[in-house]
């Protein structure tokens, strides 16, 4: 094992707020080992500290778990979609990501980017998140305050469109934000504001 990485795990023994530094937690995510996992077209790199959960939806692809961070008592969820016919309009998904928040304190962007020669578009949201609770068709949600959500549509060129939401407690997700645009080849130094 490498020396910044026996380095680092001793850091967040000793400090367990060490998560929560966006900066750290970007260079921890560094020294996290990725498998690469094909799921139908799409290729992730899946960091080995996230883990590969049974869906609960027949329209999931795949579904992980991501490791929680600071005072959090809950893992973030990344679930994986892909619809026949690209599932709609790039604008109206990503405002009805937006619209699973309450309105009230609630604080969004958008932003398009390349992952290699193909295109994605991120809404970042938090806020209370309404969460979906039991099967979709009865429309329950559950109050989530301090909330994040990063959802990805990723335009495979000539392959289809996939849909990547991460969503979780707001320290939690925002440890996992690197790790999560490295999985499909996406990189917040190279994207630019969407005006939807």
């Amino acid at each position: 094992m490498k020396f910044a990485t026996l380095l680092a795990a001793a850091a967040c023994l000793l400090n367990p707020t060490f998560a929560q530094d966006e900066a750290k937690s970007d260079k921890l995510a560094k020294e996290v080992k990725t498998t690469d996992v094909k799921v139908k077209d799409l290729v992730l790199k899946v960091p080995e500290t996230w883990k590969k959960e049974r869906s609960t939806s027949s329209m999931r692809l795949a579904t992980y778990s991501t490791p929680m961070a600071g005072d959090d008592k809950e893992r973030g969820e990344l679930t994986i979609f892909s619809f026949p016919g690209g599932g709609g309009e790039v604008g109206a998904n990503l405002q009805r990501w937006v619209q699973q928040f309450s309105s009230e304190g609630r604080k969004a962007k958008m932003v398009k980017g390349k992952a290699g020669d193909n295109e994605y578009y991120l809404a970042d949201v938090t806020g209370t998140f309404n969460k979906s609770v039991g099967p979709p068709i009865m429309r329950k949600t559950e109050a989530k305050e301090g909330y994040r959500m990063l959802g990805v549509i990723l335009v495979l060129e000539g392959k289809g469109v996939y849909y990547l939401k991460l969503s979780g407690p707001d320290a939690s997700i925002k440890a996992q934000a690197k790790a999560f645009r490295t999985s499909f080849g996406g990189s917040a130094d190279s994207e630019e504001a969407y005006g939807i």
